[in-house]
C-alpha cells in the first residue's frame, strides 16, 4: 500500500532517488502503471525503463500492484511505494558520528527529529491541498532573536514556555480537530559565502 510520504535513511534508496531517470519514473508511478506505459510516456524503450524500475523494486521505492492484460500479454503494474519522499537529516557519511552527536545533545537529536516531522507532514499536506484542490488550514510563525547571554535566553524560554502552557490549557481539549504545535529554538547558522 502506497504511503502519503517516506522518509529516505538508506544510502542505496537515496542514490537511486537521486538518479534523475529513475526519479521521473517514481513521479510517473505515483499512480499504478506498466513499463511499457512510462516507456511511452518518455518516449523511452520498454527495456530501459524497466531496466531502472526493477533497480527501484530492488531498493523498495517501488512495489508490485498487480497486473493488466493487454491483447494476448499480462503486462506487470507497479507503484511507488510513496506519494513523496523526504531524505532523512540523520542520512550522514559518518553515522558514528552523528549518533554520537546525538547521543550526547538529547536536545539536537529532538530539534532533527522534529524537522522530519515538519518536512514529512509538510510533505504530505501539500500533496494533500494538490490532490483535493482545496486549502489546508495552516500557520507558521518564525521569528529571529537576539539574547544578550545565556541568562536572557533562558529567561525568554521559561517565559514562554509558562505562556505556552496556559494556551494548551485554554484550547488543548479532547475534542476536535487535532493540530501540532512546535516551538524549536537554536542558534541560526551564519550564512555560508
Amino acid at each position: 500500500m502506497q504511503t502519503p510520504v517516506e522518509l529516505l535513511e538508506d544510502s542505496r534508496k537515496i542514490s537511486a532517488l537521486a538518479h534523475p531517470v529513475r526519479a521521473s519514473i517514481l513521479e510517473a508511478l505515483r499512480t499504478p502503471d506498466t513499463a511499457a506505459g512510462i516507456a511511452r510516456t518518455f518516449g523511452r524503450s520498454r527495456q530501459y525503463v524497466s531496466y531502472h524500475l526493477k533497480e527501484l523494486e530492488r531498493v523498495g521505492l517501488v512495489q508490485h500492484t498487480g497486473e493488466r492484460r493487454k491483447g494476448n500479454f499480462v503486462e506487470q503494474l507497479y507503484e511507488a511505494t510513496a506519494r513523496r519522499f523526504v531524505v532523512s537529516s540523520r542520512f550522514a557519511s559518518n553515522p558514528e558520528r552523528l549518533a554520537s552527536v546525538f547521543r550526547d545533545q538529547v536536545s539536537l537529536s529532538q530539534l532533527s527529529d522534529l524537522g522530519e516531522r515538519l518536512q514529512r507532514d509538510a510533505a504530505g499536506l501539500v500533496d494533500l491541498a494538490a490532490r483535493q484542490d482545496e486549502e489546508i488550514p495552516s500557520a507558521t510563525v518564525e521569528a529571529e532573536l537576539r539574547f544578550a547571554d545565556d541568562d536572557a535566553r533562558a529567561a525568554f524560554l521559561a517565559e514562554y514556555v509558562d505562556i505556552l502552557k496556559s494556551l494548551l490549557a485554554k484550547y488543548g481539549g479532547a475534542e476536535g480537530e487535532p493540530y501540532r504545535v512546535a516551538l524549536a529554538t537554536y542558534p541560526e547558522l551564519e550564512d555560508a559565502p
